[in-house]
């Protein structure tokens, strides 16, 4: 049987200087985390969920999880299930008719979906094995994170796990990142168009 790995949300993050956005699983009992970048209008999807913001008019995800349910399809998980040239794929799985269904998903949608539909999120374990990353252990073995002291106060735990994206960001060049699920690792081919977002049309040059 696949092993799999439970994991929770344990953040989504913005980088200051660049409209990059960036989940942050973290797997359950254990301090190993998995940062997947994703685009704005993912990110968003996912913060509202978490938040629990009211709208007055559902969202993709939302419908989604509508259509799901007209059509008597219980989700009951996402994946995270593989991770090729640099590229995470998801499924969203379901219970139809007493059959099993596994529906390809960027992880993104599916991360947010999962958010609104009450379901774990489980990642492959050779998906956490080459993209997790851990806090550095204190040399003498005490298992805390050597970190410069922040400018607001944070407890040990939040010290540490801030510093492991402090390092984890550093060693990006972001500016060659698109907005799409990177390890990060992205969860779409490169000639993908973007959706929706439609171009605005050129307004017409004055004589």
């Amino acid at each position: 049987m696949t092993e799999m790995i439970k994991v929770q949300i344990d953040s989504v993050r913005v980088h200051l200087m660049t409209p990059q956005r960036l989940v942050v699983l973290k797997q359950l009992e254990s301090e190993r985390y998995l940062p997947i970048w994703v685009g704005p209008y993912e990110a968003e999807a996912i913060t509202v969920a978490l938040q629990e913001v009211e709208m007055s008019r559902p969202l993709t995800h939302d419908l989604l999880k509508n259509v799901f349910g007209a059509f008597n399809a219980h989700i009951t998980r996402i994946e995270i299930v593989k991770l090729q040239n640099d590229i995470f794929y998801g499924s969203i799985v379901a219970e139809v008719n007493g059959k099993e269904v596994h529906v390809d998903s960027r992880p993104s949608d599916a991360i947010a979906l999962s958010v609104r539909a009450h379901v774990p999120i489980l990642v492959h374990q050779s998906v956490m094995d080459e993209a997790g990353i851990m806090p550095e252990e204190d040399i003498s073995g005490s298992g805390e994170s050597l970190e410069k002291s922040p400018p607001a106060p944070l407890s040990m735990e939040g010290a540490a796990r801030l510093s492991v994206f402090e390092d984890f960001l550093g060693k990006l060049d972001l500016d060659n990142l698109d907005d799409k699920d990177k390890p990060g690792g992205k969860d779409k081919p490169d000639d993908e168009p973007p959706a929706d977002k439609p171009d605005k049309p050129k307004k017409p040059k004055k004589k």
